[in-house]
């Protein structure tokens, strides 16, 4: 029996989570590139292939077997399909950590995920200044002389947010009631400031105060999905020690993308001798928001109006929110609350929009393909409103509708609707 740091003991443990997969093609309904495409190459057990022939040497890292890698939207799909249990996101991930060790990408590529990504998303203020210019350019009317690509991506730069009517009675929670912890997030507070504000606002209003520890970072879902998981685990290492591990404090996310990986942290950090102990019990704290306040409402009760009179709704649900964190029923529950009725099932309603955090800037003609596919059923459905729980997927069908010239068709996050309609004047 080999030992187990002897070479090739450690290539066989790295190749038998790959095994797992039997190769059944359940996954192929569910994976947007293979609904695209048809082409097995840019489907799940397709990338499994070839991430084995990978770590077994039958197959080189060059432009087309990375291109087959780089496609894949990570949107988890196939994880809920698979009778198997195959762990696909996390060897996606470790694969391309592979990739962006030992792969030379173009000039091009390197600099939109080595710098534009990398050094201006994760930074709010930075962020906030890189979009001015874009902003600028794109109320002069200048973006129609760039080049598509820059275009498209200047789509996505969202105009006036909704305006949210939040009503705040009385002082809030008392310094002794419950206490819960949020997430700040990168890109909420420069693009969706007033989603924060209303994911506190219905945290408190159940009477829980709400903490937003100001050493928090990113919580690292930008470096593990485009394989730098040194950088996924030192936000992960810095947001441990922001919060902290308090099995009391839930902490409250909006964000699908970023609770996923929150939840993720003990996986993330389970090699790490200094915070493996911490990341599991701190992962164990993460919540969605609307997990939260359905936990909540099952203790205690509120009144909520429903929303302006025949306005009908579809949900579309978050990749990392129905597939790599299983929230599915929840934020539907809540939405019954407020639609009296009027709520539709989006048909493909778990099909990725193609926004998957910077895929639509990466991978622009696919995440177009399926930004094109969500919004033709959307405006199938003949819905006036479309509600989600994530920030780039609001982004994505937004921009979509005003390609297809349907801006009237709205956008809203989950929790801005919940809060507009909460109804305190009946506490």
């Amino acid at each position: 029996m080999k030992p187990e740091n002897d070479p090739a003991c450690v290539k066989e443990n790295e190749v038998e989570p790959l095994r797992s997969c039997i190769h059944c093609g359940l996954c192929l309904s569910s994976c947007p590139t293979f609904l695209e495409t048809g082409n097995e190459n840019l489907s799940p057990r397709g990338r499994i292939y070839l991430m084995k022939a990978f770590e077994e040497g039958t197959a080189t890292m060059n432009g087309a077997t990375v291109s087959n890698i780089d496609s894949c939207l990570g949107c988890r799909a196939c994880e809920t399909a698979c009778p198997s249990g195959v762990p696909y996101g996390e060897l996606l991930e470790e694969t391309r950590d592979k990739i962006e060790q030992h792969h030379k990408r173009s000039l091009f590529q390197t600099f939109l995920r080595r710098f534009f990504i990398e050094k201006i998303f994760p930074h709010p203020r930075r962020l906030r200044l890189a979009l001015f210019p874009a902003g600028l350019v794109k109320s002069l009317g200048l973006d129609r002389i760039l080049p598509r690509f820059i275009r498209d991506a200047l789509d996505l730069v969202p105009g006036p947010p909704k305006t949210v009517s939040v009503r705040r009675v009385g002082p809030g929670p008392d310094a002794n009631a419950p206490l819960a912890h949020m997430l700040r997030g990168c890109v909420m507070p420069v693009l969706f400031k007033g989603t924060n504000d209303s994911t506190r606002y219905l945290v408190e209003s159940l009477g829980v105060r709400v903490e937003i520890p100001g050493k928090q970072v990113c919580c690292g879902a930008l470096y593990a999905h485009s394989g730098r998981l040194d950088e996924a685990r030192k936000c992960a290492r810095r947001n441990i020690d922001a919060f902290g591990t308090n099995p009391e404090v839930p902490l409250i996310v909006n964000a699908a993308g970023c609770g996923s990986i929150l939840k993720e942290y003990g996986e993330l950090l389970s090699g790490d001798p200094d915070y493996a102990a911490k990341a599991k019990p701190f992962s164990m704290r993460v919540r969605d928001l609307t997990e939260w306040l359905s936990m909540k409402l099952e203790e205690r009760d509120v009144a909520w109006r429903q929303v302006t009179g025949g306005t009908s709704l579809v949900y579309h649900d978050a990749c990392h929110l129905a597939h790599a964190q299983g929230v599915v029923s929840p934020p539907r529950k809540l939405l019954d609350r407020v639609a009296r009725g009027n709520r539709k099932e989006l048909k493909e309603g778990e099909v990725c929009c193609g926004s998957a955090g910077t895929y639509n800037l990466t991978e622009p003609e696919m995440a177009a393909q399926l930004q094109k596919r969500k919004v033709h059923h959307i405006l199938e459905s003949g819905a006036d409103w479309v509600v989600t729980s994530n920030p780039g997927c609001i982004l994505q069908i937004q921009a979509g509708l005003r390609k297809a010239g349907r801006p009237d068709v709205q956008v809203i996050h989950i929790a801005d609707l919940m809060a507009e309609n909460l109804d305190m004047d009946s506490e």
